[in-house]
């Protein structure tokens, strides 16, 4: 961040009395497909074309909460903020290259001395657009910044714009992630006759994340969907506090997304003269085509936000852990899975938690931090005898870490200075054993930056699984003003510290875990490869997280879990394959124990997997039946393609089954090869399907034209 806003080409502002009809005229800028507007008497609008519901002239973009002014009229709602009302546009720009159009505006507010300088990028190829803003201070006093909106949006004209209104959003928790459901707006936001008070509404609907887990409790991302089909999606890019807020007016509704605020997460940011704070970045994205389409220019704009980062090649990985060695690996347990996990096609080969703990511990869960192999556990050749193997296998190996966290058992623990932890009140922040370093301090980035270096040079490393396992609450006070304003700084340092680390070594590929999928932002998954979806062991709940995945994450990033079992019958390990197969691959596994038949639907599913992950990497989602209740029978997912789309379906009901996938064409089954038929015939409402007795999964494929 810089001291100084560049100033962008200025432009001229028309005020009353240079208009014939005493009006101020309205500027308007293109970007994508939105507009942005303002005038000498209001601040900067958002506005998507050709809508007339999402966006709305007057409604500022950017709202700016301080502790020394709040609101401008009482609320419990994000909006109308005191600085907001009264910022106005000083100068703008707009230019356009061959991947996206950017126009940066800049507002000030005379009162207070802050200045907010927005960019809005329009990727090419996608009715979406990211918002960022920066906030100066250009006064001669310090101001304490408490809140301020990523973007703010006006929904609707009236208020009768938000009856039939419904608001899509995902609650999720360990095990159980990505539960989306739809809420009738006016379940929320009542009819309250805004007109005969004269008054706008004071109440408001939100959700919020709390701690460092952004997608432990709720996704941070959304939509807002009305009956015509127009529909408005959104993201928050952070791994720290956001918070979605909607409230009405007697003009519609309004829609504020913002990073941390005072009230949910201990937020506060002091600026000093000439000093910038940024706001977390948001996306968003507008259709004519429901649900499904706002999601797909979504889908389209994360394609877009990782650039470089994106990896064209997706490699199977198989991992030790899910249902199989549970983080106690040894080299005698290793070596036969190694060797079962090259013969089903596997390319990338993990070795999860527990390589570093000495067995005799049991629990090493207080001990982590050190992050250097446990002899013990690999007598005759140590680790790398492991390592070799995989390599003659044809795999690429990869290790697991955990790298925020210091046991407090460890060594680590009292080698690394106070200073480099997360401090409340004057002492470590402590979480279930275990103390969280804070990338900001250079003592802890560089007690990570030596642990990869040596496990890449050293160890040949080429794929690091970094998972995050405790949630360490509101953040740190040390350097920042408030608790929440060092979470913040931490996340963006720990996610420059992975491209840095992405920098040095550029052929290494980095899964982003937490717990599950509990800190899945496009924060870090712009930057990172994969996502583990869920810890979720149990193979017939694990469909509705598999298929709701790709609404928050691009499907060659959802790294959905596959782990056959000896125990399983044939139907059920189908059922835990196509559950792999409708993302990322991921293996799990005692490979070695499994029967033949067992092991040869394995190797189909990773075969079918290789000659479809080209069109994963373009696909776009939608759901036939809709995004799945958490105990829906049937469960569908669609990824559509250039040349064809492909269908994941589960059945969990026991009973023999039929219903019908609307919209679906004639279809035919690719996986399994053989096994108990399925019916399918395709009928004026969609295709018909007709399972057998007994769970049951398919992978269906319909080709276009």
């Amino acid at each position: 961040m810089t001291d100084t806003f560049p100033p962008p080409a200025t432009i001229d502002i028309a005020r009353k009395e240079d208009t014939a009809e005493a009006v101020p005229a309205t500027r308007r800028a293109r970007v994508g497909g939105f507009e942005l507007r303002w005038s000498a008497d209001a601040p900067l609008s958002l506005v998507a074309l050709p809508s007339t519901h999402a966006g709305r002239q007057g409604i500022g973009l950017v709202e700016v909460f301080t502790s020394a002014e709040q609101r401008a009229r009482t609320s419990q709602a994000y909006w109308r903020s005191a600085v907001g009302e009264r910022l106005r546009v000083q100068g703008s720009q707009v230019t356009t290259d061959a991947g996206a159009t950017r126009a940066i505006v800049v507002q000030a507010d005379a009162v207070s001395g802050l200045e907010v300088r927005t960019t809005v990028t329009a990727p090419v190829g996608t009715a979406a657009v990211r918002i960022e803003n920066e906030v100066r201070n250009a006064g001669e006093e310090p101001v304490v910044v408490t809140a301020v909106s990523s973007a703010t949006i006006g929904i609707g004209a009236t208020a009768a714009d938000l009856d039939g209104v419904v608001w899509g959003r995902a609650a999720s928790e360990w095990l159980a992630e990505a539960r989306w459901q739809e809420v009738p707006l006016r379940d929320e936001l009542p009819e309250l006759a805004l007109d005969l008070h004269g008054q706008d509404g004071r109440g408001h609907a939100s959700l919020s994340s709390h701690g460092a887990w952004s997608s432990g409790e709720h996704l941070p991302c959304g939509y807002l969907a009305r009956p015509d089909g127009e529909a408005l999606a959104w993201q928050l890019e952070t791994s720290a506090g956001w918070h979605v807020d909607l409230c009405q007016t007697r003009g519609g509704g309004v829609l504020s997304l913002l990073g941390p605020t005072d009230q949910e997460h201990q937020f506060a940011h002091e600026l000093l003269p000439g000093g910038t704070f940024a706001a977390v970045p948001v996306a968003v994205a507008a259709s004519a085509h429901r649900r499904d389409g706002a999601i797909a220019e979504l889908t389209r704009y994360r394609r877009w936000l990782r650039g470089s980062a994106q990896d064209q090649h997706l490699p199977v990985v198989y991992n030790d852990f899910m249902n199989t060695l549970m983080g106690q690996p040894t080299t005698e347990q290793l070596l036969p899975l190694v060797r079962r996990a090259a013969e089903a096609g596997a390319e990338v080969f993990c070795i999860d938690a527990g390589w570093f703990a000495d067995p005799a511990i049991g629990d090493w869960w207080s001990t982590v931090g050190e992050w250097r192999e446990a002899p013990s556990r690999f007598p005759e050749g140590g680790l790398r005898r492991v390592i070799d193997a995989i390599r003659l296998a044809g795999m690429a190996p990869g290790l697991w870490l955990e790298p925020e966290v210091v046991g407090v058992h460890s060594p680590a623990a009292t080698r690394l200075p106070d200073d480099a932890f997360f401090q409340r009140f004057g002492r470590r922040v402590q979480e279930d054993r275990r103390y969280h370093l804070d990338f900001r301090h250079p003592a802890a980035r560089a007690h990570l930056d030596a642990t990869v270096d040596h496990l890449v040079e050293d160890y040949g490393i080429e794929y690091l699984k970094l998972d995050y396992n405790i949630n360490p609450g509101a953040g740190t006070e040390r350097d920042a003003t408030t608790a929440g304003d060092g979470l913040l700084a931490h996340t963006r340092a720990f996610r420059e510290w992975l491209v840095g680390v992405q920098q040095r070594h550029p052929s290494l590929r980095i899964e982003n875990c937490s717990s599950g999928a509990m800190r899945a932002d496009y924060s870090l998954l712009a930057v990172t490869h994969l996502q583990s979806t869920s810890d979720q062991q149990d193979f017939r709940l694990y469909p509705p997280i598999a298929a709701s995945s790709p609404a928050s994450i691009l499907p060659e990033q959802c790294g959905n879990w596959a782990y056959p079992a000896r125990e399983m019958s044939d139907d059920d390990t189908v059922f835990t394959l196509v559950t792999g197969l409708s993302g990322r691959l991921y293996l799990s596994g005692f490979l070695d124990d499994l029967r033949p038949a067992q092991r040869a639907r394995v190797a189909e599913a990773v075969e079918l997997h290789k000659a479809l992950r080209d069109d994963l990497a373009d696909a776009t989602p939608f759901w036939p039946l809709g995004l799945p209740a958490w105990d829906a029978p049937t469960v569908c997912l669609g990824l559509h393609t250039s040349e064809r789309d492909l269908l994941f379906v589960w059945d969990r009901d026991a009973a023999p089954a039929a219903f019908t996938l609307p919209g679906v064409g004639e279809a035919e089954a690719i996986f399994p090869a053989g096994g108990e038929p399925w019916a399918f015939a395709a009928t004026g409402e969609g295709l018909s399907v007709s399972t057998p007795a007994g769970i049951g999964a398919r992978v269906l494929q319909v080709r276009h034209g």
